[in-house]
């Protein structure tokens, strides 16, 4: 466990030395919300009441997603572009003589990225948000712990939808029109682009049971305090076991891909 801590710290001064380009991500974040808001803040006062939100929770949902947007690397990356420049270099092979888990290495390796991305490009938008705007802050001290664990294993289920996306550079050679499909597939169902529980009909009860829910969805719900008790413990339940599940997926996946491989066709 040693090693994959210094891996996460590693990760985290690795990408808090591209301050310039970390300071215009999150002056874009924050340009995005305030469009964002105010085009909720209209829909709103011409439906009041929309999917259970009143005007103060949905402008607060508008913010609390830009920060977690790249903080959960809702449009991919991270990683991911590591991974496929390793492809394309035949550097991949290297990796897989490490002695170290090729899966949990960039599992750490994502881990210190959001930390640092949770701290540089999602705080600054919440708070500038929260200066202009009405917001909902949580009422209870314990929702900013509970809201920290969910955003966690938002981390770790993006981790895990990403890593099967990479992983199909061993056929491919190049994953990037799965990562665009992936890309849209994400922003839609995640609920950055609108919440879900705006979605109509059988869409808006099989979108809440998808992977991607427990990236923005689940965190903002713990935010805004919308699950307690032991809606709380369902919403954990529920990024745990896709967590497991797209983990366990991965490591079946790599283990197909590794049994065979074939660098710069030698």
């Amino acid at each position: 466990m040693r090693l994959y801590a210094a891996v996460v710290r590693g990760a985290f001064r690795r990408f808090s030395t591209y301050r310039a380009a970390s300071l215009a991500g999150a002056f874009t974040n924050t340009v995005f919300g305030f469009i964002l808001a105010s085009t909720f803040l209209a829909l709103w006062q011409a439906r009041p009441g929309l999917g259970g939100y009143d005007e103060v929770t949905a402008v607060t949902y508008i913010w609390v997603s830009q920060g977690l947007l790249v903080t959960v690397a809702v449009m991919g990356g991270g990683f991911q572009d590591d991974v496929q420049e390793r492809f394309r270099s035949g550097d991949i092979a290297i990796d897989l003589y490490r002695p170290v888990d090729f899966q949990g290495w960039w599992l750490a390796t994502d881990l210190g990225r959001a930390g640092f991305h949770l701290l540089a490009r999602g705080v600054p938008p919440v708070l500038v948000g929260a200066l202009v705007f009405r917001t909902r802050l949580p009422e209870h001290p314990l929702t900013w712990v509970l809201f920290l664990l969910a955003t966690l294993l938002a981390v770790v289920v993006s981790f895990g939808l990403r890593f099967l996306v990479s992983l199909t550079g061993f056929w491919l050679h190049d994953s990037e029109g799965v990562r665009s499909v992936a890309l849209v597939v994400s922003m839609f169902f995640s609920g950055m682009l609108l919440p879900l529980a705006l979605f109509p009909g059988l869409l808006g009860e099989l979108a809440p049971l998808l992977p991607w829910a427990a990236l923005v969805k689940v965190p903002t719900d713990v935010f805004l305090e919308r699950v307690t008790g032991t809606g709380l413990l369902r919403a954990f339940g529920f990024q745990l076991a896709w967590a497991a599940a797209l983990l366990a997926a991965g490591r079946l996946l790599q283990l197909l891909a590794t049994r065979k491989v074939v660098v710069q066709g030698g």
